[in-house]
């Protein structure tokens, strides 16, 4: 899981950041190389993750809101090796 990338140091917050960013600006974007030699598809991350995929359809989640859940679904998400 990204959380236990993180956990090790083998990305760090701003690598994370930076694929909720990409997710945001354009959430079809696909696959979204982060960290050293890591990447994920925060898409499949979102959608593998039901909470947060509904969440951020509710009218009423304002941005920081969707962020965070974005970005619990990533760190809940399996990166693939680059």
């Amino acid at each position: 899981m990204t959380i236990d990338l993180l956990a090790t140091l083998q990305i760090v917050d701003d690598d994370v950041a930076a694929v909720v960013n990409a997710y945001m600006t354009n959430p079809q974007r696909g696959m979204v190389r982060f960290g050293e030699g890591f990447e994920i598809d925060p898409a499949v991350a979102l959608a593998a993750h039901p909470f947060a995929s509904q969440l951020i359809r509710q009218p009423w989640a304002g941005e920081e809101l969707c962020r965070a859940a974005v970005r619990a679904a990533i760190m809940l998400a399996r990166p693939q090796r680059a």
